[in-house]
């Protein structure tokens, strides 16, 4: 992938960063972002127990509710 003229982050790259800012409370919604971001094949980069246990913890670490959400779990 060297030479691409643009500097958006891979699928995968997103994801951790998605996952650091404190939006997503599941993987679902990490993939959900992703894709109204426009990213495409986000089933093929984020697949597996492994992946999808990191992702799930950098989430439940970094989780902020919006203002006026409880939180209901």
């Amino acid at each position: 992938m060297v030479g691409m003229a643009s500097h958006r982050p891979t699928t995968l790259e997103r994801a951790y960063q998605i996952a650091r800012e404190g939006r997503c409370r599941t993987v679902s919604d990490i993939k959900q972002a992703l894709s109204s971001e426009g990213y495409d094949r986000i089933q093929d980069s984020l697949y597996g127990p492994t992946l999808s246990a990191d992702l799930r913890k950098l989430c439940q670490a970094h989780y902020v509710p919006p203002a006026g959400e409880d939180a209901v779990g």
